[in-house]
């Protein structure tokens, strides 16, 4: 069998081009939610800010985490940019648009499986589980030794 280079990474890059999209639904159900990208941000940046500070951190390296940060920040600003065109020169708008809801009705189905687990005690964080485990996540048998 024969095959070429693009039958054989065919799968692999519409993986690659859905991941976007789902980072977009996601991002998307925030911004639903009344949380704006900017109100994220400012948030995410507090709590770093946070955790420096109960990790003891120096100012010189609370400053060069900060840059690290925004050096990584922009390079995947970037890299998404650059995917985003490559999607553009795959994809028309429309089958752009089609694959966003395709993409935004999966995450949707998803959640509301996960959501019926949880209401039926199947979750990780079930009922059952709770029982096997014991009081602080200790097994049956050492919470029955003590």
């Amino acid at each position: 069998m024969n095959m070429s280079l693009r039958q054989l990474f065919a799968p692999v890059l519409v993986i690659v081009a859905l991941m976007p999209l789902a980072f977009n639904a996601h991002a998307g159900h925030h911004n639903s939610a009344g949380m704006n990208r900017e109100a994220m941000q400012e948030r995410m940046e507090e709590r770093r800010q946070e955790a420096y500070q109960r990790a003891g951190l120096s100012e010189e390296q609370q400053t060069a985490l900060n840059e690290a940060h925004a050096e990584h920040r922009n390079a995947m600003m970037s890299l998404r940019e650059e995917h985003q065109a490559q999607m553009a020169e795959i994809l028309t708008d429309e089958e752009q648009k089609a694959l966003h809801e395709a993409m935004r009705d999966m995450h949707a189905e998803k959640h509301d499986e996960k959501h019926d687990e949880r209401r039926h005690g199947e979750g990780s964080h079930g009922k059952r589980d709770h029982e096997r485990r014991g009081h602080h996540g200790e097994s049956a048998e050492e919470s029955a030794a003590e």
